[in-house]
């Protein structure tokens, strides 16, 4: 399956509660918590570029599935981390105590960051 595509947010769950968890300050979660943003995924093979543009706010990770990273996380900061396929449809990596799930589905993509006993879930559709 090709991940690549440009996608929306449109709808996510527990966005407050896992921000603090993971140590965002309270003025950017309510900034960022109303923001429709739009990920472009570009995949080359087991390369991927993943463009996340969030309001004025752009990370941009590069990743080869299966070979350790570094990546900016939302707080800015750099993790180092592995992704890996699951099945067709799923990319999964763990860092810093989050569990990130990424599950691709026809036009819509299910991502999930688990810290704890908080899930964060956010669905987009293909745009």
């Amino acid at each position: 399956m090709n991940f690549s595509g440009k996608y929306q947010v449109q709808t996510q769950e527990n966005y407050e509660a896992f921000m603090k968890a993971v140590g965002m300050p309270d003025d950017i979660i309510q900034k960022g918590k109303d923001v429709k943003g739009v990920s472009e995924i570009v995949q080359n093979g087991k390369h991927f570029k993943f463009i996340i543009t969030a309001g004025s706010k752009v990370i941009q990770n590069e990743f080869t599935l299966g070979e350790e990273c570094e990546m900016e996380f939302m707080t800015g900061e750099k993790i180092k981390a592995v992704v890996q396929q699951e099945g067709d449809n799923k990319l999964v990596t763990t860092f810093k105590g989050i569990k990130s799930v990424t599950e691709f589905s026809g036009d819509t993509v299910t991502s999930t960051m688990t810290k704890g006993d908080i899930v964060f879930k956010r669905v987009s559709k293909r745009i």
